[in-house]
């Protein structure tokens, strides 16, 4: 089954906490220090919540699509590069507590999305998971744009659970 993920980077986690287990009446699967993630089944959704800075509004950190198997992750690589999205893979990487094989692309409003799976639970948050910058020459290095048709105009980064340097 797949289910679409929402990261939101939040100032008081567990207020948050509190509210999106009645929002959606589920407590989080997974808690850690920082860090909490619900696995809501209706509707079909992974909602993560990272601890930020203090007295700050919520905000997005990234969007993606968890998938079953790496297999599912290879998959998505084939059919992103094909439609000409320049991507960049990461397999077994650590990141918010799990061992996961992924691939990110960036959306048309620099939005960063990782299609992932969970390969096994770690106790670390993780050190890999970073992304590289997106090039500025990706179309001519590569031959595929980052994203919709549209070259990559300056370096971006995607932030990916938190999990840049």
């Amino acid at each position: 089954m797949s289910r679409v993920q929402l990261a939101l980077r939040v100032s008081d986690l567990e207020g948050s906490i509190r509210f999106y287990s009645q929002l959606f009446g589920v407590e989080p699967a997974k808690r850690r220090p920082g860090y909490a993630n619900f696995a809501v089944t209706e509707p079909p959704l992974k909602l993560v919540l990272l601890e930020g800075e203090a007295d700050r509004p919520t905000v997005m950190d990234h969007l993606g699509v968890e998938v079953g198997s790496t297999d599912e992750v290879d998959d998505a690589t084939a059919r992103l590069s094909e439609l000409g999205l320049f991507t960049q893979v990461e397999n077994d990487t650590t990141c918010c507590y799990a061992r996961q094989d992924k691939v990110w692309v960036q959306g048309p409003g620099r939005e960063p999305w990782e299609v992932y799976t969970v390969t096994e639970d770690s106790q670390d948050f993780g050190t890999n998971g970073i992304i590289s910058t997106m090039p500025d020459d990706a179309e001519e290095a590569t031959g595929q744009t980052t994203c919709c048709g549209v070259t990559a105009t300056e370096p971006r980064t995607a932030t990916g659970c938190g999990c840049v340097a």
